[in-house]
């Protein structure tokens, strides 16, 4: 079996694949001071409450966007596991495709998973929007070669620097206003929602219509990370919600590995 673990600026998700069906998840925030240990006595006794006995897994593959967290994720392979881990875009996990922008080495290695899982997983030219700490939008032409893309700030971050700098302003919850359809909001909290919520959708939806302009064929939008779901409810401007397409990608990563190496997951 094969153990994915991607690791976000938020949080890091650990997902036990075999072959390409995804067993079981798990969820922790990010921490880049938390020890081997302590993730061991975490993980392990998930996977155990849950039947999955450790030596089962034959396959460790990390990717992270957090370069501190790496160290005590190898060493937790390592001593737990007796494995050394595969780490995303290093040798022998090479992405694979075309990087085609003016740094290569500047695209975030989930960036880069996204671009790989929403290529095999959807013909044509593709926009992925990434629902994270930020929110990324990425375009994937028609060969599976990265173009380039856009960094917006996350909609949690949005808030919280709305909240953070206006004294008198309440937190609120993500979600779509519910009490009416009007965009005029009677209140603080209902000004907020709209503001917060229609305020990012229309950021999404006016971002992707100039990119698909840009790009000049027809283009689908896939959609994945935490939000991907909501945000879906309440746009037709994605074309596919995909939340496991981060985790698809690392298990294509570490099928093509296992297939040079000539071994099964």
């Amino acid at each position: 079996m094969l153990l994915a673990v991607d690791v976000g600026n938020t949080n890091i998700v650990f997902a036990l694949f075999q072959g390409r069906a995804i067993k079981s998840r798990w969820r922790v925030a990010t921490d880049p001071r938390r020890t081997a240990d302590e993730y061991a006595v975490w993980l392990l006794q998930l996977m155990q409450l849950q039947g999955f006995d450790p030596k089962s897994v034959k396959q460790i593959l990390i990717s992270t966007v957090v370069p501190r967290a790496l160290h005590n994720l190898t060493v937790l392979s390592q001593k737990y596991f007796g494995l050394d881990p595969l780490v995303a875009g290093q040798a022998p996990v090479e992405w694979g495709f075309e990087a085609d922008i003016d740094d290569p080495r500047s695209l975030g290695a989930d960036r880069a998973v996204n671009a790989i899982a929403a290529h095999a997983r959807y013909p044509g030219d593709l926009i992925v929007v990434d629902f994270g700490t930020a929110t990324t939008f990425d375009v994937v032409d028609f060969n599976g070669a990265y173009k380039g893309g856009i960094i917006a700030p996350g909609i949690n971050l949005s808030l919280d620097a709305l909240v953070n700098a206006a004294a008198k302003l309440p937190r609120i919850a993500i979600e779509a206003p519910t009490r009416n359809k009007s965009v005029i909001g009677r209140n603080t909290e209902d000004q907020m929602h709209i503001g917060v919520f229609w305020g990012y959708v229309a950021m999404m939806e006016g971002l992707i219509m100039r990119m698909r302009a840009e790009i000049g064929r027809p283009a689908k939008v896939v959609a994945t990370g935490g939000l991907a779901v909501l945000f879906g409810e309440h746009t037709n401007i994605f074309d596919h919600v995909d939340t496991d397409l981060t985790l698809d990608g690392l298990a294509i990563l570490a099928e093509r590995v296992a297939l040079k190496q000539g071994f099964t997951q």
